[in-house]
C-alpha cells in the first residue's frame, strides 16, 4: 500500500511505501528551512537538488548533493536548508 504525506503546509510531500529493505518514502521538498524529528533510524539520500542539514549534536552545517547521504538515530531532531526543490528518499529501520 502506497501512502501519501504531506509536511509544512504542503511544502514537504512524499509517498511511503515497503520494499524487500522495509520502509521508505520519496519526496520533495520545496525550497525553504526545515526541522524534522526522527522515530525510527533514518538514512536520507539526495536523489536531486541539494540539502544542508545540520544533525543533531552538530554545531556546523553540511550541505549534501545528489547521491550523497546521510544518516540520523531514531529520536532526534535535525534541521533542513533547501535552496530549489530537491528530491529525496529516506530509508527507516
Amino acid at each position: 500500500m502506497i501512502s501519501a504525506n504531506e509536511y509544512f503546509e504542503g511544502n514537504v510531500k512524499s509517498l511511503g511505501y515497503k520494499s524487500a529493505k522495509g520502509n521508505s518514502t520519496v519526496g520533495v521538498m520545496e525550497a525553504g528551512e526545515y526541522e524534522f524529528g526522527t522515530t525510527t533510524h533514518e538514512t536520507m539520500i539526495v536523489i536531486e537538488g541539494e540539502m544542508t542539514v545540520k544533525l543533531p549534536n552538530a554545531s556546523n552545517w553540511k550541505t549534501y548533493v545528489a547521491g550523497e547521504r546521510y544518516e540520523i538515530s531514531a529520536n532526534e531532531k535535525f534541521q533542513v536548508k533547501v535552496e530549489t526543490q530537491t528530491s529525496y528518499l529516506c530509508q527507516y529501520k
